[in-house]
């Protein structure tokens, strides 16, 4: 099928398995599929997710919080196996009726509060926990304008750049020229704006690094899509030092792990109730 064979109808019907790698669990409404209770864990914050980069953006702010000594951040993170249709059953479509990942129950308040959307949850904590948000009144504005950024942006990233690039049935030119030029665009504005700041919001590390990072921060390293040569990541020298700085910091390492499965065995920590858990139960140790 060429770029120009395809006339879409009058109205649009569903064919199902038309849509590549994710197909099986693609529809057109909402809602749950099956009846699946969430398990509850011993702590008041119960995430549940999967280390994608949405749901990295709020392990590594979990761990960023437990490593400033919040004890009260402690968490139970399960996982959501996305390609299996977890998101689909009725008690993770309670806590996020788009079934998307990550979703949050703070058991701590009464009633409990669910949150979801990854930047959602990001604002949630930080003000929760007064921690990773700055207080001078231009700083905060800076920080939320690029975390509001990042959400705005990630899509073009992910459903535009990654879906034709990486997981299309086929490669057509269009759509990869049109998302690639505006990923690099993205690329050059947080290049510019990272060559005069340490940090989104200036000298302070914030939520909106820890949203960024898992997208932006990554697809420099190479650890998205593997597109770092096609987009000439190597370029983008400002990026690369900011997601060298970030990928140090050993909140972020344990960050990347929560949730994850795949990669090294050693790296990936399916389900998180401890602090102990990143030493004991790994993959590479049950």
């Amino acid at each position: 099928m060429s770029d120009t064979s395809y006339t879409p109808p009058r109205v649009w019907k569903w064919e199902p398995g038309n849509g590549g790698k994710f197909a099986n669990i693609n529809r057109p409404i909402a809602g749950p599929t099956h009846d699946k209770a969430l398990p509850v864990g011993k702590h008041p914050l119960q995430l549940y997710s999967l280390a994608t980069p949405n749901g990295v953006k709020v392990t590594i702010m979990l761990e960023e919080l437990l490593a400033k000594g919040i004890e009260a951040a402690e968490y139970d993170a399960y996982l959501i196996q996305i390609g299996e249709g977890d998101q689909f059953g009725s008690g993770f479509v309670d806590v996020n009726p788009n079934s998307k990942i990550p979703a949050l129950m703070d058991h701590s308040t009464n009633p409990p509060q669910r949150v979801f959307e990854s930047g959602a949850i990001l604002l949630y904590l930080a003000e929760k926990f007064s921690a990773f948000l700055p207080t001078d009144p231009a700083k905060r504005t800076e920080c939320l304008s690029w975390l509001f950024w990042q959400m705005g942006s990630g899509p073009i990233l992910g459903g535009g750049f990654g879906h034709f690039y990486a997981y299309a049935p086929e490669k057509y030119q269009y759509p990869i020229d049109r998302y690639t030029m505006e990923v690099k665009r993205q690329l050059d504005v947080l290049d510019r704006h990272l060559a005069n700041n340490r940090y989104m919001a200036g000298d302070e590390y914030t939520i909106a690094d820890m949203a960024i990072y898992p997208w932006y921060g990554a697809l420099v390293k190479n650890r998205v899509y593997e597109a770092a040569e096609f987009l000439e990541a190597h370029t983008y020298k400002n990026m690369l030092r900011w997601a060298e700085e970030l990928d140090a910091r050993p909140a972020v390492q344990r960050g990347r792990m929560v949730n994850r499965t795949f990669g090294e065995p050693s790296e990936q920590l399916h389900e998180r109730h401890d602090a102990s858990d990143f030493e004991h139960k790994t993959q590479d140790k049950l």
